[in-house]
């Protein structure tokens, strides 16, 4: 038996078992990542962080992503700010600035004065290979998709990259949006290979979206830092949202603030919180 020593935290309820694999050992793959997830009988998140030691040269840091059902994903931007505040709480690091090694890249979270964590998403995607979207016979790569669900109903959509795929619906009330029933259908769709986040984006003003987001292995959660940044992404791309700008972005869970130039990278900022520390024996 092992024991494992772990520190619970939420960006805008969007929660994390938040996991040091440097001064402790610990396999993720020997773990029951599921049944710690579950919200009874387990500790209860969406995610698990595991923080490693690089392997990219220039990196402070490798950044591992499980979700509820226990699968790795590439991304998460809520779990990105928690990620910096851990090591930083957790003496592994002094940096205010860290460079991250994730699944799909490098990113540079930042420790602010005021507590907030701002994170350097990088540049979105738009190539279907990359997201990745499968186009149909003769459709071309554009700022949105039409996708079938369920065989009857049909909707427009943005597909986005961010390290992660996402796909975006602008919505006229995020209240009413099928978000359950959609969504779930729609991170199964066989035009996602590796499954997708589906965001229901309302469009307040030029600066001010409401959104709701329904992530593929966790869904829906109170907040998604990466489909903040999809759903501000597909917003200018669509001129509905004033490039540059800092964007206002309600979410179930709370606030983020999210801009982006064409052709530059998303950078976003919001919370960070240490709930408790626990230990588990697995």
């Amino acid at each position: 038996m092992t024991m494992l020593k772990f520190t619970k935290m939420h960006g805008l309820g969007n929660d994390f078992m938040m996991v040091d694999g440097i001064s402790q050992p610990f396999d993720p793959a020997a773990a029951p990542i599921a049944a710690w997830a579950d919200r009874r009988t387990g500790i209860g998140f969406d995610q698990l962080l595991l923080v490693e030691r690089p392997a990219r040269a220039g990196a402070d840091f490798r950044y591992r992503i499980f979700n509820a059902d226990g699968g790795e994903v590439e991304q998460c931007g809520n779990g990105a700010r928690c990620f910096v505040k851990f090591i930083i709480e957790q003496g592994l690091s002094d940096k205010r600035e860290i460079v991250v090694e994730t699944a799909k890249g490098i990113i540079k979270p930042r420790m602010n004065d005021d507590g907030s964590v701002t994170v350097n998403m990088g540049a979105p995607t738009f190539v279907p290979e990359e997201i990745p979207f499968v186009l149909r016979g003769g459709e071309t790569a554009g700022a949105s998709s039409h996708i079938v669900v369920n065989g009857l109903d049909s909707a427009e959509m943005s597909m986005v990259g961010m390290g992660n795929p996402h796909a975006v619906m602008w919505v006229g009330d995020v209240d009413d949006a099928p978000v359950e029933g959609w969504g779930e259908a729609l991170q199964r769709h066989p035009r996602f290979p590796e499954r997708v986040n589906v965001g229901f984006m309302q469009v307040v003003d030029k600066t001010h979206i409401k959104l709701r987001v329904y992530e593929r292995g966790a869904g829906e959660t109170q907040a998604c830092g990466t489909g903040a940044c999809a759903a501000v992404v597909a917003g200018v791309r669509l001129n509905l949202l004033e490039a540059g700008a800092d964007v206002r972005v309600d979410l179930p869970g709370g606030e983020l603030t999210v801009s982006w130039q064409e052709g530059g990278e998303v950078m976003m900022s919001g919370p960070a919180v240490r709930v408790f520390d626990g230990e588990v024996a697995y």
